[in-house]
């Protein structure tokens, strides 16, 4: 090496790694699958919520771009229809139904349409959620809504839609967009509370109480002002814990599906887009929609039946 050259370092070798897995990444949606590798056809139903934009209308559309018939969700009926009809126009299978999951009411409706029109489903993704902070920012003032929508909105999804689950040889599919910000062991933004952390890893004793009850502890030190001298984390706050509460759920469903029987299997999984140049970031990401989606998709559509209660990112297993 000349002398005057500089060394790359830590930071751009990370960059270097980076756009390296993007570039293969890029490389791997090109290839098709086989006809060995789809058990798909055009009859099987994937769910997509909050799939009006971003992260969640890319799944949807990489979804009905392989096949499938899509149900694009969204809160918001305008911009789910909208959302649907360019999906529409570009010849894919997709039908809007409006979803609030923050809403008992709606997800027994959207349920009951569900059962009625197609008599139950086989893949459903788990993508609507919300996030108040950007960059540095750390404001826990929506914290309650944070919680409630990306956690105990997701998992009363994921409760209502677990029995109309389409029994198949093939088993159905249910997959968490989350987020590495909700790492237990995250070097940087982790739960101080050793004892805590301990309890949310062991998967043979982890509960859904136990989940529920850290997430409620969180909101009610946020009401009281003690969160901070709390020991959670100290970047992305609500928006982490909401997502390390779904990589729990999802660990803790992926011992309980595992017990089904034969024909009835479900295979649950949880997976990290990355930083995605979207609404929900300000467009400050570092990855664009296509790439953050492709994990999502990859999972749902995966033949690999051994891969159960596990977290991913870049179509590689990540720890907890």
């Amino acid at each position: 090496m000349d002398a005057t050259e500089k060394r790359p370092n830590k930071k751009e070798r990370a960059k270097e790694r980076r756009e390296k897995r993007h570039q293969e990444i890029s490389r791997l949606r090109t290839i098709p699958y086989s006809d060995h590798e789809r058990w798909w056809s055009a009859e099987t139903i994937a769910v997509v919520t909050g799939a009006n934009r971003g992260i969640g209308f890319e799944i949807a559309r990489q979804l009905a771009t392989h096949g499938l018939t899509v149900i694009l969700t969204s809160r918001d009926t305008t911009a789910g229809e909208e959302a649907t009809k360019a999906l529409q126009e570009g010849g894919l299978k997709v039908i809007f139904h409006q979803l609030d999951i923050l809403e008992h009411e709606s997800i027994d409706s959207f349920c009951a349409w569900v059962k009625e029109k197609y008599g139950g489903i086989d893949i459903l993704v788990n993508n609507a959620g919300i996030s108040y902070n950007t960059g540095s920012e750390n404001s826990v003032e929506f914290a309650e809504k944070v919680i409630n929508t990306n956690y105990f909105g997701t998992k009363n999804m994921t409760k209502a839609l677990l029995p109309l689950m389409r029994p198949s040889p093939e088993g159905a599919r249910i997959v968490m967009v989350s987020s590495r910000l909700g790492r237990l062991n995250g070097r940087r933004n982790r739960i101080a509370d050793v004892a805590l952390r301990q309890k949310l890893e062991d998967v043979e004793l982890l509960t859904e109480d136990l989940i529920d009850a850290t997430m409620n502890k969180f909101l009610e030190e946020v009401k009281d002002g003690s969160w901070i001298s709390g020991g959670w984390p100290q970047n992305n706050t609500d928006y982490s814990l909401s997502k390390l509460a779904v990589n729990a759920y999802t660990r803790l469903m992926g011992r309980v599906v595992s017990e089904r029987g034969d024909g009835e299997n479900i295979y649950i999984n949880c997976c990290c887009p990355g930083w995605v140049k979207t609404a929900m970031t300000g467009w400050a990401g570092l990855t664009s929609p296509e790439e953050g989606a492709d994990t999502a998709v990859w999972l749902a559509l995966l033949q690999d039946k051994s891969v159960n209660g596990k977290f991913f990112a870049e179509r590689r297993e990540i720890n907890f």
